[in-house]
């Protein structure tokens, strides 16, 4: 596994990183780390990796888009030393352009978008063990479908700077559209945006997969 004692992980995101999380950081007992992905993971590292202490730190904001995560950026993820990075933004920036269309200040178009995440990019500090780029996703198999298709132009955003910096990257739309050719999106989100257990589960083995993660390891006493 790619992360040390006392390493510090923290998640950046909208609603679907944030689920009821403390804020405007959640981490620690009972709760505070919310019910998303970020929860799934935190059990994971620690029920598979008891011997190895990592800090889950959860800096999700629902209704977040790149634009008010870049605002805040700073204060909740650079301040906080992390030693690991990860960024999920983007379901915002592109929803608002479907849900009040007659507000196009709501929503971020694609041109700032890339250049939302470059400045987030460019605040990381070199310290940084390692980088991961969490794409957006909208849960709609029909790639014609007018919002799906204007989601995989942010998701592709995602994957070239991924590649440009070398980060480590997570195609959830690429999971969900896996998925829904077995079950419907209906068994996950009802709006096809904010995930169950299920959804984050999925998900946190999406991103576990990116950090050689053994379900076999046998703990170091």
């Amino acid at each position: 596994m790619i992360f040390n004692d006392y390493d510090r992980i923290v998640f950046a995101g909208d609603s679907v990183t944030d689920m009821e999380s403390a804020q405007p950081v959640g981490e620690g007992l009972f709760d505070n780390v919310g019910r998303s992905y970020v929860r799934i993971i935190e059990n994971m590292l620690s029920a598979v990796y008891p011997e190895v202490h990592v800090r889950v730190t959860n800096a999700g904001i629902g209704g977040n888009t790149s634009r008010d995560l870049l605002a805040r950026f700073d204060r909740d993820v650079v301040q906080l030393n992390p030693d690991w990075v990860s960024i999920c933004i983007g379901i915002n920036d592109v929803w608002r352009q479907f849900d009040t269309p007659a507000m196009p200040d709501y929503a971020v178009f694609p041109e700032e978008y890339e250049q939302n995440l470059e400045k987030m990019i460019a605040m990381i500090p070199q310290s940084v063990k390692g980088v991961f780029i969490l794409s957006p996703y909208y849960m709609e198999p029909n790639r014609e479908d007018v919002m799906r298709a204007r989601m995989d132009e942010y998701v592709a955003i995602c994957k070239k700077l991924a590649d440009k910096y070398g980060f480590r990257f997570v195609d959830f739309q690429a999971l969900y559209e896996d998925y829904c050719k077995i079950r419907h999106s209906s068994y996950i989100a009802w709006d096809r945006v904010h995930p169950n257990q299920v959804g984050a589960t999925l998900m946190a083995r999406a991103f576990l997969a990116q950090c050689d993660f053994d379900y076999a390891h046998e703990v170091q006493k």
